[in-house]
């Protein structure tokens, strides 16, 4: 049984790690995510998320990030190790509930090669 946690030192705290996945960042979407994943040369995964002005107010920004780390906490062990991830919240993300996030985010990480 893995660590369920999510330690300061797996998320991206900084804006220039924010803004190096992005440009670099190999892509893949869904209808409610966008998902940027680059190797980070460490030992662990970092994960950095996003909600704009656009997915909805500051309470469904918030749940919005809330559930997307939610989601990575629940599934860090089956990621594979040494990669900066970043979800970010597109339109209507903010009124999805934790299942539909986990659904929707799992065929994103899951079902297409993001990790190369």
């Amino acid at each position: 049984m893995g660590d369920f946690s999510l330690p300061k030192s797996e998320r991206l705290l900084s804006r220039p790690d924010f803004v190096h996945v992005d440009q670099l960042g190999k892509r893949r979407q869904s209808r409610h995510f966008v998902v940027k994943c680059v190797r980070n040369g460490l030992e662990y995964t970092r994960l950095g998320v996003t909600a704009s002005r656009r997915t909805g107010n500051a309470v469904q920004r918030n749940r919005a990030k809330r559930l997307m780390r939610e989601f990575f906490r629940l599934h860090k062990v089956e990621f594979p190790q040494g990669y900066d991830v970043l979800i970010i919240a597109k339109k209507e993300a903010g009124s999805l509930n934790l299942f539909e996030v986990v659904k929707e985010l799992e065929e994103i990480f899951f079902t297409k090669e993001l990790f190369v």
